[in-house]
This record gives structure tokens, sequence and C-alpha cells, in this order.
């Protein structure tokens, strides 16, 4: 049974991994080192196969936002795990209209105890959904290094399932087409010095991390 820690992507090769990402719709594109989701009034989404688990695990990811773009509703940007019930699922919406991230655990659509914060481009940059110890976690980052927990709760029931999958997502209800965009699926890009493995006790070298891979 693989957890979503298991699922990792930069987007840098130019093409969608179509054995990740095997669930996706809609005109959805990798380019320029993103994952590129348009932002239209049809449905389009990366998506992951229907076969991980939540439990002890992360999706998290780096989140550009589309334009307004004259929508008078929504221009949605979403990180959701989806379950195999219809309307049950959990993780971040973003509306460009209304300048307001939802942290979101639904059931039959609904959550009455949703999370709605104003959104920042800066201090919402990365977005993080992680399950530990009976614990779901909703949080921020800036830079995928440093993260704010924005709302917790005790995890419902469908995070060990093992049939979930992972959308990125976007669209908008009129006004003029643009992109959802999406980066370091469960990889955070880390440029500081930390202490090397091989730094058992006292003194020792140090080693300058690249590219860290993130899960659980």
């Amino acid at each position: 049974m693989p957890s979503f820690g298991m699922l990792r992507d930069d987007f840098d090769d130019g093409s969608r991994d179509v054995a990740l990402w095997s669930g996706s719709y809609g005109d959805v594109v990798e380019e320029a080192g993103l994952a590129r989701v348009p932002c239209s009034t049809a449905f389009s989404a990366y998506q992951s196969a229907s076969v991980y688990s939540l439990a002890g695990s992360q999706v998290s990811c780096r989140v550009v936002a589309p334009a307004a773009g004259g929508a008078t509703v929504e221009a949605l940007a979403e990180v959701l795990v989806i379950t195999g019930t219809s309307g049950t699922d959990g993780g971040f919406s973003l509306n460009a209209v209304t300048g307001q991230l939802s942290l979101v655990s639904r059931a039959g659509y609904f959550d009455g105890a949703a999370v709605t914060l104003t959104y920042s481009p800066t201090d919402h940059a990365w977005l993080r959904l992680r399950e530990a110890a009976g614990v779901l976690y909703w949080e921020t980052s800036p830079d995928g290094m440093a993260w704010t927990t924005r709302r917790s709760s005790v995890s419902p029931a469908w995070v060990s399932d093992v049939n979930l999958s992972v959308i990125m997502a976007g669209h908008r209800n009129n006004g003029a087409d643009d992109y959802a965009e999406f980066d370091s699926f469960n990889i955070t890009r880390a440029g500081v010095l930390t202490p090397s493995p091989q730094d058992v006790s006292g003194l020792g070298p140090l080693a300058r991390t690249g590219a860290t891979l993130s899960g659980g």
C-alpha cells in the first residue's frame, strides 16, 4: 500500500509523467518546470492514480494562482485528496475572485468547519495537507521549508483508505481563460546548511542541501 509520500514530481522534464498522473483530465501540460492546468469553464486537473493512503503521510506543492480574469464567482486553483466517495475530500481551494484560501474536509460536498484565509501569494505560496498520529494538518509556507499550521482536526476515517488520489485542479465560472500552476509536488527546495548524515557526534562536516525530497 503506497502512501502519498511516495508520489513526487518536480515537473522539470517538460513532459507529464503519465504513470504518476494517470487520472489527469483536460488540456494539462508540463512546461517551464511547472504543471500547468487550464483555469477555464471546463474542468481540468493533474490527477494521480487512486492507489494511495494519506495516513502518516502528506501532499504538498507550490501553487501559483490564476488571474481572476473577469470571473464573477470563482477562478480556482485547488489541491485536494479525493476519496472513493463522491463529495468526500480534503485539502485547499484557492479562489482568485474572492481572494480567499479555503481549508476543507468535506463530506457530501460540505464542510461546516472550513477555515477561510485571506490569500497571500507570499505567505501561502506552498500548501501542505499532512496526517500524523490521528490528526490532519493544513499548513502553508512561503518557501517550502518553514511551515505554519492553519488548521488541524481529528483525522477522518478515509485517511487510511488505500484508493485515494490527489488532484491539482483549475476551473472558473466565466471570464478569460488562464492557468493555475503547480510545482515541486512533495519536494522541498532547500538551500541551507544541515549536518551531514556521517556526523554522529561532536563537530563534523556540513553538507549543503539541494533539492530535498519530502514525504511520509
